[in-house]
């Protein structure tokens, strides 16, 4: 009775863990925008689809792959599966993505507003929807975050601010960390797409009507390749992706302009106030200086002077005057000392070498035509 108490429980635990598999839910759209919803479990879904457990296997990574001629996408929270009938969206219960799923992906799946002549097969608009999507997310976060780095900037980049509002650098910190986690999407999103541009098998494995349907791959063989058509089509998203990058990376060189911007105006004033600390410094040991006469007539010692009505404001002048010059004269040694040269004054050397004829000879280190003039020019001028 004891040992079936203690392996009982755990008998029925294994049990209880090797019947339950996980459950998707399911949204499938057909060739003509049709949407059905369901739940299927796991080992359900990827034996119907001819896949294998580890293909449903879905992180938050993004990569395009295919497998008995079925795509397999992966953008992050969006998991989808392609056929050349039908498209499976999985774990679709996400607001802005259900959002999209219910009011865009079903005309884009049908067709609606294609520019081409023909109609391009199913997995074709089911990759740029997809596609199309996940750029258009992208370009979102950037315009959420662009108006909010410049406004940011400009309250703080303001020379007539002394100081630096703590607040606008604490959301300055945190738009920087979000254009970083930007562009490393970005970056990632681009080189999936490069993955796949730079095999043409992989191009070929995309394109899954061409080996399925017979229409299809007639098409192909008559001049209309599809293979050249998908490559445009990720050549497309990956030059988007690419500005969409190179205007993150021009937002973060005006961040990292900005912030050096604040530090040079943060050390000017700082330089300032070190400044203005010197010169009180200065004047407080003038005055302290000629002081010692008032503390020397202070002292309880008799002398002659003390007699003359006219020592008190004789010694008070000295005094004065002494702290004056001498604060004076300590102003003028810390301004040759701290003030920037100025640049040295270089006369033009000239010589006149044939005064009869009027002419001019211009003697320098530098060549005439770095300055766009020949010598020729000079010489007739």
């Amino acid at each position: 009775a004891g040992r079936f108490f203690q392996h009982g429980p755990t008998e029925t635990s294994q049990a209880t863990l090797a019947s339950v598999s996980p459950v998707f839910a399911v949204m499938k759209f057909d060739k003509e925008g049709n949407t059905t919803y369901f739940d299927k479990k796991k080992t359900e879904l990827y034996q119907e689809l001819g896949l294998q457990a580890r293909d449903l296997r879905f992180q938050h990574v993004m990569s395009i792959a295919t497998r008995n001629n079925r795509i397999i996408m992966r953008m992050e929270f969006l998991k989808a599966v392609i056929t050349p009938e039908f498209l499976l969206i999985l774990d679709y219960r996400n607001s802005s993505l259900e959002h999209w799923l219910l009011n865009e992906l079903a005309s884009q799946l049908a067709g609606e507003g294609q520019l081409v002549t023909y109609s391009l097969p199913f997995e074709f608009r089911a990759i740029e929807a997809i596609l199309q999507y996940w750029i258009s997310k992208l370009q979102g976060r950037l315009n959420t975050l662009q108006p909010q780095i410049f406004e940011t900037l400009e309250a703080l980049v303001d020379p007539k601010l002394l100081s630096v509002d703590r607040s606008k650098l604490h959301i300055l910190l945190q738009n920087g960390k979000s254009l970083s986690e930007l562009e490393t999407d970005v970056k990632v999103f681009k080189e999936t797409i490069l993955e796949i541009l730079d095999e043409d098998e992989l191009i070929e494995e995309l394109c899954l009507s061409k080996w399925t349907d017979l229409q299809v791959f007639e098409k192909s063989m008559s001049g209309i390749d599809h293979a050249e058509e998908m490559e445009l089509l990720l050549e497309n998203y990956y030059r988007q992706a690419e500005d969409l990058l190179n205007e993150a990376r021009e937002l973060r060189i005006l961040i990292d302009d900005s912030e050096s911007i604040i530090f040079i105006n943060l050390d000017s004033h700082r330089n300032v106030m070190m400044r203005l600390n010197l010169q009180l410094t200065m004047g407080t040991f003038s005055v302290s200086l000629f002081g010692l006469i008032g503390v020397a007539f202070g002292m309880n010692l008799e002398s002659s002077l003390e007699e003359d009505p006219r020592i008190f404001w004789l010694m008070t002048g000295i005094m004065f005057l002494g702290s004056g010059l001498m604060w004076r004269r300590l102003l003028s040694f810390l301004g040759r000392h701290l003030d920037p040269p100025l640049p040295p004054h270089v006369p033009a050397v000239l010589k006149k070498s044939q005064p009869a004829a009027g002419r001019v000879e211009i003697k320098t280190s530098h060549k005439g035509e770095t300055f766009g003039l020949s010598r020729s020019t000079l010489t007739n001028q």
